[in-house]
């Protein structure tokens, strides 16, 4: 028994690659830095001296060389887990990801699948400046192909993770930063293996006067600023983790939008082009008689991501910019 054990994101991540590596010896770990090292945020430490270099691997330092290798071995009958330091180097790779990974399947008319998961840290926050801190989830998103995951919690990254490495689709993966070894959001996950399906979303908190869609960071934000309205308004807010964006339970959306009538969209990415216009977009076409009130979108401010942490903050959604958007609806009904 684990007599209800608590473990950081990080830890269910690795403990969901560790068990899938046991149980399938077609899978393994390839990225720069993740044998010796542990990987870049020290997500596979101790995972070399278990698994040998044959199933732990160092790659060089290129991107769309490793994303190559992973697909192709994927096509032959491996299952690989890529790593990607920072989702920001996602883009070296997207000829393989976007040209070939994604499009295998189709082009051969099922014959041949890409069972690969594309692992990768996105957003800000740590200060590390724009080539190591966006969120470039709207980029992959929008490829036919691709499945696209963004848990928010250690118990979601673990069940979710482990689907993603059985599915028969290349899979990215996105993993946030300030979730990593994060004490604060330490949650039970039990040690047993467990699969989250994909295109699968979640009511995080529910509520009855306003919907709130938030993905990855963003979740524990939106949940922390309901719980401070619930006390200062009497405001109720249902926040709503769509888990994977790509297939997207937009009917678990639209069912939350006809109980409250209100719809609040919530990303740490730039707002031009963003993932929560798609959201916003669906809602309008398949739910607008549901609607009260104009839907509100909260997201990054359309630059690069700066250098200093104070203007970093300034960029990326806080508590104050979501609850004054939240607040904002209700002005509008």
């Amino acid at each position: 028994m684990d007599r209800k054990r608590e473990i950081t994101y990080l830890e269910a991540i690795r403990e969901a690659m560790q068990q899938m590596m046991r149980i399938n010896p077609d899978v393994y770990l390839i990225g720069e830095d993740v044998a010796e090292y542990g990987g870049a945020f020290g997500v596979s430490v101790g995972m070399l001296e278990e698994f040998g270099k044959k199933r732990i691997i160092n790659s060089p330092i290129s991107e769309d060389a490793l994303v190559g290798v992973a697909t192709g071995s994927a096509i032959t009958g491996m299952r690989p887990i890529v790593e990607i330091m920072f989702s920001d180097f996602i883009t070296i790779a997207m000829d393989e990801i976007a040209n070939q990974a994604a499009k295998i399947r189709y082009m051969f008319g099922g014959k041949a699948t890409v069972p690969m998961v594309l692992r990768t840290a996105g957003g800000g926050g740590t200060g590390a400046a724009g080539q190591h801190s966006q969120s470039l989830e709207a980029l992959v998103a929008h490829i036919p192909g691709l499945k696209v995951v963004m848990p928010s919690c250690p118990y979601d990254a673990k069940g979710l993770l482990i689907a993603s490495i059985e599915d028969n689709n290349p899979v990215i993966f996105i993993e946030h930063k300030l979730l990593y070894k994060n004490k604060k959001y330490i949650e039970h996950v039990p040690e047993e293996k467990y699969s989250i399906p994909l295109g699968k979303g979640e009511i995080k908190r529910q509520g009855s006067h306003v919907s709130v869609v938030a993905t990855s960071f963003m979740v524990k934000k939106a949940i922390e600023v309901a719980e401070i309205l619930k006390e200062e308004k009497g405001i109720e807010c249902e926040v709503i983790d769509p888990r994977t964006l790509r297939p997207l339970d937009i009917d678990l959306i639209i069912d939350s939008v006809k109980k409250t009538g209100r719809l609040v969209c919530v990303e740490e990415a730039c707002g031009f082009g963003g993932f929560m216009g798609e959201v916003a977009a669906q809602v309008a076409e398949k739910g607008f008689d549901w609607l009260d009130a104009p839907i509100v979108r909260i997201s990054g401010k359309n630059c690069p991501v700066p250098y200093s942490l104070v203007l970093e903050n300034d960029m990326i959604p806080g508590h104050d910019r979501i609850k004054e958007g939240i607040l904002s609806i209700f002005e509008k009904a």
